[in-house]
């Protein structure tokens, strides 16, 4: 059987091909014009005219919304709620800022249109919908030329009647349809709404990529698109909904660097995941964290996802002087074209990678096995523009840089650790992405972390996640119960309803999953509050309320067991295992030090001082199991590159991870 992992990326789209038990990789520059460019020169490169699955990671969805390129989109909501878009919620990214900018609506005002209909809070009819409404509503719609449209009205949660008329309707006359019932069917008018118009703006873009992908893979090839919650779907239900693929390529590296961890023996783990153009950190505790709802590009979106921390500090990320002279990193990118200045490829702007090459932490022949060679003279003539606070010295300016990257990756580190109430000193640091092993150790020294883990293919190791993941579906519904043993016959019921929709689902799979597993978890609050926990759920209601109030204590340093409490929602997870790549071992030997095949001159920081030492740069090819080498040294492979800084020491182990620690003080 023949599978191949794609993961898309601003610089690089990467894959991973394992064919009978036997894995090659390969790394080609993205082709952000046209996505697939890339996916099926790459494929062409492996010589994969045969595939069996491919699971693919894509930015399709991300850039859409970042870059504002989704389709022209429209709603309708029930009278009164026009406005919910813009009015959101009173909590604000930053407290106290007078001026905040706020992303702008995807609808403009003018396309958002009102239905004289009304359900109450328990779906129950007030007011019943008139279809020629809905029929004039959408006519007006098409005669401004939108395409898509989003559905969201009053309480579709509890009672999705009146919505499937509409949504019947509007696709009738032509528009691609999202409907809040089919998307985000839970309560919360405002981020239910978001949600909605979000999988409106970019549904349509993500279904039309997916299936050109699909007419140009080899016949028979089944596509399968990684979600924002670590699972993966068919490419017809990422397409319908797309939303749920916003953080597709970061989820494929949390599960990558949480099936490594666990195979080496770490369950307390920090994924640290550094691309081109972003790193994404997230905290694993035998498992990534997951949440009910996050923020893309500022827009709320509340479907399930992984609890990953984003950042805009990637390897091509541009280095540049603000109108005081403080030194800035990002979030700009060089991206794949032209990428960074020593890239050759027409760059000129300063970036974290010709950072690296003039501080000799990069050496020429480094980047796809010396394939892409870079360019040390470009690389200074690009940091010759911003060197003058440094009297000119570019390679004082290059530390500089090196310094506000790892001061913002420490910052986002601290959010998914201390800031959840989890002290990174007790982790392991799992380094990946083709920049991830170039920061590693000097990161988790600012951390207080000792030891850290670089898996055998750091630079596509998110690639490799695709293919671990399971198929999963996410079922919500709405309760809004006391949290009293007298509820325990509505919450069994809910999860029943729900384990037939799943049912429904997994019966159309194709190929259907070699097993499945439903998880079941309540989401539960103190009553009058306005946000509540997830606890897992195992039939015994008086049980998850109690592990209800542990977490509380846990995330808010406080429990009221005494309180009443309210369940809100009840949410099923499930999931549907498929065949997986073997995660081998071998039995490690004694200890033994391999052979350098270069020296080069490297700039690493002595104190408060820097100093060039001449270091062995080792081949990553060469490092067997049990294979043993000491800071200061370069570790080169084809797809990332090693920094070990002086006073670390590494070992690899049975399953060819390159583990470094740091020497007790």
């Amino acid at each position: 059987m023949r599978i191949v992992g794609v993961d898309t990326g601003g610089t690089f789209t990467d894959f991973v091909v394992v064919d009978e038990g036997n894995l090659r990789i390969h790394k080609a520059l993205s082709t952000p014009d046209d996505p697939a460019r890339a996916v099926v020169d790459g494929l062409r490169a492996l010589g994969c005219e045969i595939l069996d699955v491919l699971v693919h990671g894509t930015t399709v969805a991300t850039n859409a919304l970042l870059e504002g390129r989704g389709a022209r989109t429209g709603l309708l909501t029930t009278a009164g709620f026009r406005d919910v878009l813009e009015i959101g919620r009173q909590d604000r990214p930053r407290l106290y800022a007078l001026w905040q900018t706020k992303p702008p609506a995807l609808v403009p005002r003018a396309w958002r249109l009102e239905l004289n209909e009304r359900l109450d809070e328990r779906g129950r009819v007030l007011r019943p919908l008139d279809e020629r409404e809905v029929t004039a509503a959408v006519a007006a719609l098409r005669h401004d030329g939108v395409t898509s449209l989003a559905i969201c009205l009053l309480h579709s949660y509890a009672n999705h009647a009146h919505e499937a008329v509409a949504a019947r309707l509007a696709r009738a006359a032509g528009l691609w349809v999202s409907a809040s019932h089919e998307v985000a069917g839970e309560f919360r008018e405002f981020e239910r709404t978001s949600t909605t118009v979000l999988n409106a703006y970019v549904g349509p873009l993500v279904e039309g990529y997916l299936g050109r992908l699909a007419t140009v893979l080899p016949s028979g090839t089944i596509l399968r698109v990684m979600q924002s919650n670590g699972g993966v779907l068919s490419a017809g239900a990422a397409g319908r909904w797309a939303v749920r693929t916003l953080l597709s390529g970061p989820a494929a590296g949390a599960m990558g660097a949480a099936a490594l961890a666990r195979a080496a023996g770490f369950d307390q783990v920090l994924s640290f995941d550094m691309g081109g153009t972003s790193t994404d950190v997230a905290w694993i505790a035998g498992a990534p964290q997951w949440r009910s709802e996050g923020r893309v590009g500022g827009y709320v979106v509340r479907v399930p996802m992984l609890e990953i921390h984003t950042i805009g500090a990637g390897g091509g990320s541009v280095a540049w002087l603000d109108s005081g002279g403080a030194l800035r990193v990002g979030p700009r990118s060089a991206g794949a074209d032209p990428g960074p200045a020593c890239y050759g490829r027409g760059g000129i702007e300063p970036t974290v990678s010709d950072a690296h090459v003039l501080l000799g932490r990069l050496p020429p022949d480094a980047v796809l096995g010396g394939a892409l060679r870079l360019d040390p003279g470009r690389a200074e003539a690009a940091f010759a523009a911003i060197a003058a606070p440094w009297g000119g010295d570019v390679r004082a300016a290059a530390r500089g840089v090196l310094r506000v990257v790892l001061a913002a990756m420490e910052g986002a580190v601290r959010v998914v650790s201390v800031e959840r109430g989890r002290d990174p000193r007790r982790a392991t640091l799992v380094a990946f992405g083709g920049a991830g092993p170039l920061h590693a150790c000097e990161l988790a020294e600012r951390l207080g972390i000792r030891r850290v883990l670089v898996p055998p293919a750091p630079g596509v190791l998110s690639a490799l996640g695709l293919l671990l993941a399971d198929i999963v579906r996410d079922y919500v519904r709405t309760l809004l119960v006391p949290g009293r043993p007298e509820a325990a016959p509505v919450v069994a019921r809910a999860f029943a309803e729900l384990a037939a929709q799943a049912d429904a689902d997994f019966d159309v799979e194709a190929p259907p999953p070699v097993d499945r597993r439903d998880l079941h978890y309540l989401e539960i609050r103190y009553r009058g509050q306005s946000f509540e926990l997830a606890v897992p759920c195992r039939g015994d209601l008086r049980a998850a309320v109690d592990a209800f109030h542990q977490e509380h204590a846990r995330s808010y340093g406080y429990a009221d067991p005494g309180a009443p409490v309210e369940i809100v929602n009840a949410r099923l997870v499930a999931v549907g295992t498929v065949p997986h790549p073997e995660l081998r071992s071998v039995e490690v030997p004694a200890a033994w030090c391999p052979t350098p095949h270069d020296h080069w001159p490297v700039v690493f920081s002595a104190g408060a001082r820097d100093a060039s030492l001449l270091t062995p740069i080792y081949q990553r090819t060469d490092l067997g199991p049990g294979a043993a080498l000491e800071g200061p040294a370069i570790v080169v492979q084809y797809d990332a590159t090693t920094v070990v800084p002086p006073g670390w020491a590494g070992r690899v182990d049975g399953f060819g991870d390159l583990i470094l620690e740091r020497a007790a003080p």
